[in-house]
């Protein structure tokens, strides 16, 4: 069973730091893209930066230049550094992965979500 686990969130005032991370966890083959995902209430799940094996990168336009996304491929970890926070960060992030296993002679990829984690920036 694979799971992805996120930790780092939490309440900050406005122009303050965060860091989120997410670790896989399990039996898999390698991790392809990840990425992070955010809700606000009453609001649909919009990406906020992805990032792939590689190291490639892509941000929401709303957060490029404050936030930057990494990972550790040793550590089947993907980060998200989030600087400059606005009250319009609020909401609950959720990491995302592409996760490759072997099943019996054939590779497979699966999309995996993490829980959510909360974030709430203050004013």
């Amino acid at each position: 069973q694979v799971q992805l686990v996120e930790s780092g969130g939490g309440l900050v005032q406005a122009g303050g730091s965060l860091r989120l991370s997410c670790a896989a966890s399990g039996s898999f083959f390698s991790i392809n893209a990840m990425g992070w995902y955010r809700q606000a209430p009453g609001k649909q799940r919009e990406l906020v930066a992805g990032i792939t094996r590689g190291g490639s990168t892509n941000y929401a336009d709303s957060v490029k230049g404050r936030f930057t996304i990494s990972r550790d491929n040793a550590k089947n970890t993907v980060y998200l550094h989030m600087n400059t926070l606005k009250p319009e960060d609020t909401a609950v992030y959720y990491c995302n992965a592409a996760v490759v296993s072997l099943s019996g002679t054939y590779y497979r990829q699966i999309e995996l979500w993490g829980q959510g984690t909360q974030v709430t920036v203050s004013s």
